[in-house]
């Protein structure tokens, strides 16, 4: 697997009063959107192809949003209450019956009250009044210890064989580094949701260094070693 958290998109820039107050919901265990990055979305149950043509056809805003972790089975799984909106920036229907659909991360937003709709897929009220630094590029980058996310990341790699695109860390700065790594990362549905929940860039980027640390202590690597 390479990794290259360079590749994040800015699209224009976007505000709360631009993001629309209901959104169809699109649940993904173990997916997280994050603002300004990229979410590559292979979409082939009839429900969320009827999404994204409705999505099309308005402002192309789709909300990420995980099942809740400790909801337990059910048909219509609660959902956590932090999800991410994204805008469709690309779509391609390589065959009847599939779409290829890539997100940008617009901003988080607060589920508010799902609502009962005819549509084969979710629908919810959503506030992205408690994310509005979500709307600055950028924000938050100082409170970033970017050598731990890299001292980390070197380990990490390395002990599980991963492929890295270090020209691309270098030249990725630390909101793209520390979102796309978030994203990327392979932990369960609980840690994701921690990285999504963070109350800013620095916080997530020591969320991301402490949930990294855990698992590399569980793969028996000892984590106070440092690669050189």
């Amino acid at each position: 697997m390479a990794m290259n958290p360079a590749q994040h998109s800015s699209p224009t820039q976007w505000s709360a009063a631009d993001c629309p107050g209901v959104i169809p919901l699109f649940p993904l265990a173990g997916a997280i959107l994050l603002p300004r990055g990229q979410l590559p979305l292979n979409v082939f149950e009839p429900r969320y192809l009827a999404m994204v043509d409705d999505a099309l056809g308005g402002r192309r805003v789709i909300g990420i949003i995980q099942p809740d972790a400790d909801a337990g089975d059910s048909p219509v799984p609660s959902l956590y209450k932090v999800g991410c909106a994204g805008r469709i920036t690309q779509f391609v229907e390589p065959e009847h019956g599939r779409y290829l659909v890539s997100l940008t991360g617009l901003s988080r937003f607060r589920l508010v009250e799902e609502l009962p709709v005819l549509t084969p897929y979710r629908q919810a009220r959503v506030e992205y009044e408690s994310f509005h630094d979500d709307f600055t590029p950028r924000a938050g980058e100082d409170g970033v210890n970017r050598e731990a996310v890299l001292d980390v990341l070197r380990r990490f790699a390395q002990a599980k064989g991963l492929r890295i695109d270090w020209k691309g860390i270098e030249d990725a700065p630390n909101e793209a580094l520390v979102n796309a790594l978030s994203m990327m990362s392979p932990f369960g549905v609980r840690e994701k949701q921690a990285l999504l929940e963070a109350a800013d860039l620095g916080t997530r980027a020591d969320t991301l260094v402490a949930i990294t640390e855990i698992e590399l202590a569980r793969s028996g690597v000892d984590p106070d070693t440092t690669l050189q």
